[in-house]
């Protein structure tokens, strides 16, 4: 008995593959986007601002996508065949991207390259997540008796497995890729990303025999059925369209005229009854939506501050002793990886430590709500721009390079910290606080904050940018020069414009009636 219960909590063999995939897409991407600042500043000589400006609008648009692609894979398209066309768009905007660091004149290219990314991205990764889902609703080692209730645990099983080789894959990705940037190339640096990504899709479509395709079956349904409804329809207004042609008045109204009007009456109760429940959807969703944006709002300086360690962070490296030995110099882009290692080691003590500890100062069997939860890391990321602020100031003080760069670690760990709370506490209410069948607007919801958050992170640059230029071009806080940059500055304003969202937000948490 033990050995059956043993035999299925354990994942299947596409699950552990697909998470496996998932792991080295997560390698590739942060292999390219946790150093994209320096190579945009070093190698395509954009200034910082503009360089921070295009990593901010090319994050947010990455985000934004599976908003656009997600729904028409969940109704028309097979997630299979998806992940294959859209893995092939991901490698030619790794390898177009190659080619900008052999010939670096050509913008344009860099910036197709980086949307083609964009793109790959969008419908690559939900579908993946979704396809490694439906590997346990329909797995066969379940016994048939107890498969409800097993396929609730080992979906929780997945998606915890799931988030780790995320992390894992993100954790390599920071480590490594920056040393093979900074010391052997940029070309290289891009070529192991695309090679990584061919090594995913060989592995994916090795697995194509023993992936189970019933949720794409059914979507193809779905298609077909609809498809043919509307052949229905056309044939109808067809064969009316005819008899009018051939018959007399008298004929029609004594002999056709009954057989359109049945066949108009199905076709068009179908059509107004699809219309009606199509527009009722569409109301019950904008009501949602209405209900949760003035949350949603509250949380976009949360997703801002979450631009800075791929951004600033490594600009405030650059200028800080990186020396290790006599010759290696720590690539900024690497410290990156305490963010990943602060969630991988201390997620574990949320729910065995801080969870029990609350119930017993808090007195609640629950500990904490979800907005508190939320709450809690919004606070860690105003921390986190405290300190952040507070080694600039340092920095500033004492000669170029003679203060370490580890003194960015408290900043880099608040925030692994507060991405513990905010981001999983996110997701959690996004989800459960929308009606059963718009779950996926729910993700949808929560994914957009960082979206348009990346958005308001360039157009705050700008503004700044803009605000704190003199006419001779002195005085900008973002000067290519660090000696005379002022980033302290603005990571006191992204304190103090992210401890108005958390006033607003404990604000309108008391008004909050939630699920």
């Amino acid at each position: 008995m033990a050995a059956g219960h043993k035999g299925y909590r354990a994942l299947n063999k596409p699950c552990v593959l697909l998470i496996a995939i998932a792991g080295i897409e997560r390698f590739v991407f942060k292999g390219v986007g946790s150093n994209l600042v320096i190579y945009l500043t070093d190698v395509m000589k954009m200034s910082s601002s503009s360089a921070v400006r295009t990593v901010n609008s090319w994050t947010g648009f990455t985000s934004m996508v599976p908003l656009l692609v997600a729904p028409l894979v969940d109704s028309y398209w097979n997630r299979y065949s998806t992940i294959l066309s859209f893995s092939f768009i991901y490698l030619i905007g790794l390898l177009a991207l190659t080619s900008t660091s052999l010939n670096k004149t050509k913008s344009s290219c860099l910036y197709l390259s980086l949307y083609l990314i964009s793109l790959g991205i969008g419908g690559f990764n939900p579908s993946l997540q979704a396809f490694g889902a439906d590997q346990i609703e329909f797995d066969d080692e379940i016994p048939t008796t107890t498969k409800g209730d097993k396929n609730s645990d080992k979906k929780s099983m997945f998606f915890q497995w799931w988030y780790f080789g995320v992390c894992s894959g993100a954790l390599l990705g920071v480590s490594i890729m920056p040393n093979i940037q900074d010391y052997i190339g940029w070309g290289l640096g891009f070529v192991v990303p695309a090679m990584a990504m061919v090594v995913s899709m060989i592995m994916f479509s090795c697995g194509t025999n023993f992936f189970s395709y019933n949720h794409d079956q059914s979507n193809n349904d779905k298609c077909l059925n609809w498809v043919v409804q509307e052949i229905k329809r056309s044939l109808s207004k067809y064969l009316c369209y005819k008899s009018d042609e051939k018959l007399s008045p008298a004929e029609l109204e004594l002999e056709d005229k009954p057989f359109c009007s049945k066949l108009e009456t199905e076709t068009e109760c179908l059509t107004d009854q699809n219309s009606n429940n199509n527009n009722n959807h569409l109301v019950e969703t904008v009501k949602v939506v209405i209900k949760l944006l003035p949350i949603w709002t509250t949380l976009l300086m949360f997703a801002v501050i979450f631009q800075q360690p791929t951004t600033f962070f490594i600009k405030q490296g650059m200028s800080m002793k990186r020396n290790i030995g006599d010759s290696y110099k720590i690539p900024p882009a690497t410290l990156q990886s305490a963010i990943t290692i602060s969630i991988v080691v201390l997620m574990p003590f949320y729910d065995t430590i801080f969870i029990p500890f609350v119930r017993i100062i808090l007195r609640n069997e629950n500990g904490i709500t979800t907005l508190q939860r939320i709450g809690i890391g919004m606070f860690l990321s105003v921390i986190a721009m405290i300190f952040a602020a507070m080694v600039e100031m340092k920095r500033l003080e004492f000669e170029s390079e003679t203060l370490s760069i580890f003194w960015l670690l408290p900043q880099y760990i608040s925030l692994g910290i507060s991405d513990i709370f905010t981001v999983v506490g996110m997701q959690e209410f996004f989800y459960s606080e929308v009606p059963e069948g718009m779950r996926t607007m729910g993700i949808a919801l929560y994914t957009s904050v960082f979206g348009v958050g990346s958005f308001l992170s360039a157009l705050m640059v700008y503004l700044v940018e803009y605000f704190t230029s003199s006419k001779n071009g002195k005085g900008n806080w973002f000067l290519d020069d660090m000696k005379e940059a002022r980033l302290d500055k603005y990571y006191w304003l992204l304190a103090g414009t992210s401890s108005l969202s958390l006033v607003m937000f404990v604000v309108l948490c008391k008004c909050q009636k939630t699920r």
